[in-house]
């Protein structure tokens, strides 16, 4: 099946192209970026040989439409999508941290918590708790935002402070809208039978100096979803949550011995396995949006892209 998996665009007025693990970003001389989300699919901070069909489409719209949700309680940078793959907004710098904030003791918490840890980047994780267990309050463990090709790592409120990544008057708006965004987050998710068990938010300050929400929001690649009923039964009997995350793609490749790590080898893709994981993007969108997903059309998804978007940019 036809993917994206790379772009060598050239719109008006381009004067840059910085090329991440799953998006191309193109800036633009009015400083607006044209953000391309492409099918690739990175695990362990490393891109896969091949793309998922359909991947870029289902970030991007999500991301789309949770920005629309939040726009109210949060500024965003977003200004249009005139592509299925493609988001246009503001040029903003980036914070070099991401806000992660969990819900649940799942995924990398549960792995640091097993291996006897009971603080994640400076913050206490009490005794007793089970895999999946529910926070009393959500806990914000932030990352660096690491350079290409390198790992992010946790890092405290703390040392952020310290070493002056991020001022503490910033700081502490980043914590506040990270909080009010997982809180609509959640309530989203809610109505649809989902529980958001964790996520990451990213934010850039615009010229001007605002604060303003950017990339992706509440997606598959950057949360993490457990569906609602069963839940409670699952925990209590210690079974496995059934989720809807890129955490299965995770767990294959561990599987498979692959975790990143040097020496390993990605293991082979099947394209049965591709169509797998398609598909259960395509859950997901249908899941949390309540809303059939619509593919489209991928017959040649580089020629649609540039004249989408050169429409739009005219």
């Amino acid at each position: 099946m036809n993917t994206i998996t790379s772009t060598n665009f050239n719109f008006p007025g381009q004067k840059a192209v910085y090329k991440g693990k799953v998006r191309d970003v193109y800036t633009l001389e009015d400083d607006r970026l044209v953000m391309i989300v492409t099918d690739r699919l990175s695990a362990f901070d490393v891109v896969m040989p091949r793309g998922i069909p359909y991947k870029g489409q289902i970030l991007n719209q999500l991301a789309t439409k949770m920005m629309e949700a939040t726009a109210d309680l949060v500024p965003n940078w977003l200004q249009a999508t005139p592509d299925p793959n493609v988001a246009v907004g503001q040029k903003c710098e980036p914070f070099k941290v991401e806000m992660v904030i969990r819900g649940y003791l799942t995924g990398h918490a549960a792995r640091e918590y097993a291996s006897g840890k009971r603080s994640l980047c400076g913050v206490h994780m009490p005794e007793g708790m089970k895999e999946n267990e529910a926070f009393a309050a959500p806990i914000i463990t932030p990352t660096t935002k690491a350079e290409s090709g390198e790992h992010d790592m946790d890092i405290s409120r703390e040392e952020i402070l310290e070493k002056g990544i991020v001022s503490e008057e910033d700081y502490t708006t980043l914590e506040l809208y990270t909080r009010q965004l997982f809180l609509r987050g959640t309530q989203l998710a809610k109505e649809n039978g989902l529980i958001l068990v964790d996520t990451k938010y990213e934010f850039g300050k615009t010229a001007d100096g605002e604060i303003v929400l950017i990339d992706e929001i509440h997606t598959p690649d950057s949360s993490r979803y457990f569906y609602a009923e069963g839940y409670q039964d699952r925990l209590e009997k210690g079974e496995p949550q059934k989720q809807l995350s890129k955490e299965f793609v995770r767990q294959w490749l561990i599987q498979n011995g692959f975790q990143g790590k040097e020496g390993q080898q990605i293991p082979e893709m099947s394209d049965k396995y591709i169509n797998s994981v398609s598909e259960r993007y395509i859950e997901l969108y249908e899941q949390i949006t309540g809303e059939k997903f619509i593919k489209a059309e991928i017959s040649n998804i580089e020629e649609r892209i540039e004249k989408n978007v050169l429409e739009y940019l005219r």
